[in-house]
């Protein structure tokens, strides 16, 4: 039986406007962050979302949490379009929907104690007060394998992964249904993010709350996901189940960031082929024609520069959008 969806975006863009001109500005361009990205997240599952630095990936995660609002497209969650909701509509929705944030030392404020930073959502919804709203912080904190007479120190008070603790249990405080992990490990020491990993893995099987998680290290995202959607310039090229996609890449980008990834075996990393992109990635400012990848492509051919390819399903579930592929021809 198929599980439940929570999350469904469709066609999803965001373009941001290049302004020129000091009294009168004019719009002369757009810089194209997230350009028709269609992906869904079911219930209790995490999706890994990689790619290099700049494709979009945290433009996404913040469209689908409204944090910025999209140009077009829609986002259903619990059978709302979010993109047609204002902020009064939002307010109620957002309980069921939250962000970890990639840095822990900047998602912080200073000036709260743990007891403040992990109960403000509480606070703002108008959850619980008194005697019950300090419980149910201890309670977060004691689930996140933080004690609870930490309740009282400031976020200078706790190492990185701790304070990284303490932005999951403030994500985890309105029970929500579906959580955008915006590359929470990335400023975190290596044995640091293993403990956060299986925290996440360990709230997951209790809740069954549902992650989007952002990240290039593909190493982690093989570790966490059960989906995986590779973005490039603003565009999904690639999605499939998690051993599918490592197993047997179809993107000639997938298979170029994959080859990178190292493998703690000297005789296969010696043995093996590296593919070594040419060029730079483009500016989402002006994408080249047809398919975004082809300047860089490997496996490039005449039509790759005119023909934009869809994402088309290549058996099994595997979504490729790569002109290889004849069903990814419009």
């Amino acid at each position: 039986m198929a599980k439940e969806v929570v999350l469904e975006v469709t066609n999803l863009t965001k373009y941001f406007p290049v302004m020129k001109g000091f009294l009168r500005p004019k719009k002369v361009a757009d810089v194209k962050a997230v350009d028709g990205v269609s992906i869904s997240v079911h219930k209790g599952e995490t999706v890994g979302l990689v790619g290099e630095s700049g494709c979009g990936k945290t433009t996404l995660g913040k469209c689908i949490l409204q944090l910025y609002r999209p140009t077009s497209g829609e986002v259903m969650f619990k059978g709302y379009d979010l993109t047609q909701l204002g902020e009064k509509e939002l307010r109620p929705l957002r309980q069921k929907m939250q962000i970890i944030f990639q840095d822990p030392y900047d998602s912080l404020n200073p000036r709260f104690t743990a007891m403040d930073i992990v109960g403000e959502p509480l606070r703002i919804h108008n959850i619980t007060q008194g005697k019950a709203y300090e419980e149910r912080v201890k309670e977060l904190l004691d689930l996140v394998g933080l004690a609870p007479y930490m309740a009282e120190r400031y976020p200078h008070e706790f190492s990185g992964g701790q304070r990284q603790r303490l932005g999951v249990a403030r994500a985890l405080a309105l029970q929500p249904e579906f959580i955008m992990c915006d590359e929470p490990l990335s400023a975190l020491d290596v044995s640091i993010q293993a403990q956060i990993i299986n925290l996440l893995d360990d709230l997951q099987e209790k809740f069954g709350v549902s992650y989007l998680f952002i990240s290039h290290d593909l190493s982690v995202v093989r570790h966490i996901s059960d989906r995986v959607a590779v973005m490039y310039l603003g565009k999904i090229v690639e999605i499939s189940d998690r051993d599918q996609i490592y197993e047997k890449p179809l993107h000639p980008y997938t298979q170029a960031l994959l080859s990178a990834v190292p493998i703690p075996d000297p005789e296969v990393e010696e043995n093996r082929q590296v593919i070594v992109l040419k060029g730079e990635v483009p500016s989402p400012l002006n994408p080249p024609s047809g398919c975004v990848f082809h300047p860089r492509c490997y496996k490039a051919f005449a039509d790759c520069s005119k023909i934009v390819p869809v994402l088309s399903d290549a058996g099994h579930g595997h979504q490729v959008a790569c002109l290889l592929y004849r069903t990814s021809y419009p």
